[in-house]
């Protein structure tokens, strides 16, 4: 015989109180217990199908909870809305925290406390006819007592279940953010960190892999979740994660093809932003974190658009060892930031469209749109300016990337 049960046994009480049903009920606390368990696993099926719950601490949840139950009901006047209730509802209160842990739903575990209620009333009814009580009025207050322990019982269990939930909601948010910062910044290569990075981020550790960094999400329809829903459209999985001033997506390539994934992207996002190349498995997702952000730092100041490392090679090379960028363009352009801002733009979209023409005086006026002869006095005028021979072949790379170096780095002009 328990403690508990002597305590409530050993008392002059008189039999027809709630008091003395219910020291009897605790005599039969392992058999109520037992019966409990049952009825939870064939009346609510979540303990067998989510099977998070062991069968131990289910039995010693049930038996520590149907104990406090029985001894709420003899002693309702002193525990309800006293502050002896703390020791009262302890077992409650440890059920509702190890249940969030174990991420039974609360509204099974609730279900549970009903079920035990139930059990509990029963045992006391049972215990009521064995004693001869057949008092109505008194009956009828002892089932009062037993509902109203088990609705403060779980209340108490929502309680602790909630404040749990949130504790692990905050760790569950620390950990992704650590395994993002993990991939992100160069811990690829450790397996077991892959591992559970797969694994929380719901994305397979091999394949092939790309990433994408985007400034803002300036449209309410270009949030992460829609991102995610438009890729999985094109068969590509996503993880995504919202940081202080950027966006980046990692994106499970599978099969597709980059330039699919990349229409995806322009279509849905109005930010400026930058894609890495492809790269294979999450061991190089961070040399695929740097390609993006070097990509996005390609578009000029107050562009929108998706910029694709691959498709601005030059630019990121130039953005690499911007000491040559400079060079470049103190070579070849510094003269023209002198002459007047409107012949200036003029005279760089018509080096632009030169070098685009590959020195093509022709193919430069029909991408200018104006006559042969006014490129060949803009030519002319430009050579003036800066001193170079613009007829030799062998500077046209120079130049084109000093062109773009100027895009990139545009020099204070007056």
């Amino acid at each position: 015989m328990s403690e508990v049960a002597r305590r409530y046994v050993a008392r002059p009480v008189a039999p027809r109180t709630a008091e003395s049903l219910a020291g009897s009920v605790l005599l039969q606390l392992n058999t109520v217990t037992d019966a409990l368990v049952r009825t939870i696993y064939e009346q609510n099926p979540a303990y067998r199908e989510v099977n998070s719950v062991p069968p131990d601490d289910l039995w010693q949840s049930c038996h520590d909870n149907v104990a406090r139950v029985v001894q709420m009901v003899a002693d309702t006047d002193r525990c309800l809305g006293r502050s002896a209730t703390d020791d009262y509802f302890d077992a409650a209160r440890a059920t509702g925290r190890r249940r969030a842990e174990q991420r039974m739903p609360l509204d099974d575990v609730l279900r549970s406390f009903r079920l035990g209620g139930r059990l509990v009333w029963e045992a006391l009814i049972d215990e009521a006819r064995a004693q001869g009580v057949v008092d109505s009025d008194a009956l009828l207050d002892v089932a009062s007592k037993v509902w109203e322990v088990v609705d403060s019982t779980s209340s108490q269990v929502a309680a602790a279940y909630h404040a749990a939930e949130r504790q692990l909601v905050r760790a569950d948010e620390r950990r992704r953010s650590t395994l993002w910062q993990g991939l992100l910044h160069g811990r690829g290569k450790d397996r077991a960190f892959v591992q559970e990075a797969a694994t929380v981020l719901d994305i397979p550790v091999n394949g092939r892999y790309a990433v994408v960094a985007i400034d803002n999400l300036v449209d309410d329809d270009c949030t992460t979740a829609s991102l995610k829903r438009r890729l999985a459209g094109v068969r590509v999985g996503s993880a995504w994660q919202v940081r202080a001033h950027t966006v980046v997506g990692l994106l499970a390539l599978g099969t597709e093809v980059p330039d699919t994934v990349l229409r995806s992207l322009r279509a849905a996002v109005r930010a400026p932003a930058g894609v890495s190349g492809v790269v294979s498995g999450l061991a190089n997702v961070g040399v695929a974190y740097r390609q993006a952000t070097l990509a996005r730092r390609t578009l000029p100041v107050g562009e929108i658009g998706v910029a694709s490392l691959t498709e601005r090679l030059p630019e990121a090379l130039l953005l690499s060892a911007p000491e040559l960028a400079e060079q470049l363009v103190q070579t070849w352009l510094v003269p023209l930031m002198e002459v007047p801002a409107s012949e200036r733009e003029l005279l760089l979209d018509t080096l632009e469209r030169w070098v685009a023409a590959g020195g093509s005086v022709r193919g430069t006026a029909e991408l200018a749109h104006c006559h042969r002869n006014t490129v060949i006095n803009r030519l002319h005028r430009i050579q003036q300016i800066t001193g170079r021979d613009l007829t030799d072949a062998a500077y046209h790379l120079d130049l084109g990337l000093a062109l773009r170096a100027i895009r990139l780095f545009p020099p204070q002009s007056s």
